[in-house]
């Protein structure tokens, strides 16, 4: 398979001893992005994700333009993800437990959120009422989508609802916070789980450190908004590598 360079401390490594790490850095211990289905082979029971909710597609209901029309973008979005939006959501089972589970993937237009982003978590979070079941959600983010203006918006209120709802059923909600996980997300569903867990490393605030920075011309902690800097002051509950996500959740649905 050949080497790898890890983007973070430029150490080589061999590529297969790499993806069998889980796609950490053997040196520095960098997590490496992950695709959905990646993320959903690491974490439940060998073939028992279902899909739900896979007939929803994003619209250019605003006929939005930049320098190039949102429907083409999201064509490119599938093209370059293997996706169909930024989360796919389903039922599984972790160490033969039934579960409902979303998981999103940045490189589907950076993991946006879109209406039909917040449309499946509600789907998501219906099944899980319906059929009495935790909830998990996976993380990676830069917020909401700016090509469906308002409507993006108006998902942070629509999944903080559909959340609100599984509490009120007494069903546990767990997010696990990957890199990146800032903007609209940052500030929704993701904060308001009954644990937060997240990867080292990972970025986990609602402006991420260039904005700010450029924003209010002052120097930041070289730790701004990284899982590390949010443990220490309260803001998640955990950080788990990789390599332990699947013990831990599994540990923390006996607990619950």
């Amino acid at each position: 398979m050949g080497t790898i360079t890890c983007r973070q401390c430029n150490s080589r490594m061999d590529q297969k001893e790499f993806v069998n790490n889980f796609k950490v850095c053997l040196k520095c211990g960098h997590h490496s992005p992950l695709t959905a289905l990646e993320r959903i082979d690491l974490t439940v029971d060998e073939d028992s994700f279902r899909e739900l909710a896979s007939n929803i597609n994003s619209l250019d209901f605003l006929k939005f333009q930049d320098i190039k029309p949102y429907s083409d973008r999201l064509v490119e979005a599938r093209s370059k993800s293997g996706m169909d939006e930024a989360i796919m959501v389903g039922t599984a089972r972790l160490d033969n437990r039934p579960i409902a589970l979303g998981v999103m993937d940045f490189a589907y237009m950076g993991g946006s959120m879109g209406s039909v982003v917040g449309e499946k978590i509600k789907l998501l979070s219906d099944h899980a009422i319906k059929d009495r079941l935790p909830l998990i959600i996976i993380t990676a983010s830069g917020g909401a989508r700016m090509q469906e203006g308002i409507m993006s918006l108006m998902q942070m209120a629509k999944t903080v609802s559909c959340i609100r709802r599984l509490g009120e059923e007494r069903l546990p909600f767990f997010s696990v916070i990957t890199h990146p996980t800032t903007g609209g997300v940052s500030a929704s569903f993701a904060s308001i789980a009954d644990i937060i867990i997240a990867e080292p490393g990972a970025l986990f605030c609602f402006a991420g450190p260039r904005v700010v920075q450029q924003t209010i011309k002052k120097d930041l902690p070289p730790d701004f908004g990284t899982a590390e800097r949010d443990l220490s002051h309260g803001l998640i509950d955990i950080i788990v590598e990789r390599s332990r996500l699947r013990p831990a959740l599994i540990k923390i649905l006996n607990f619950f």
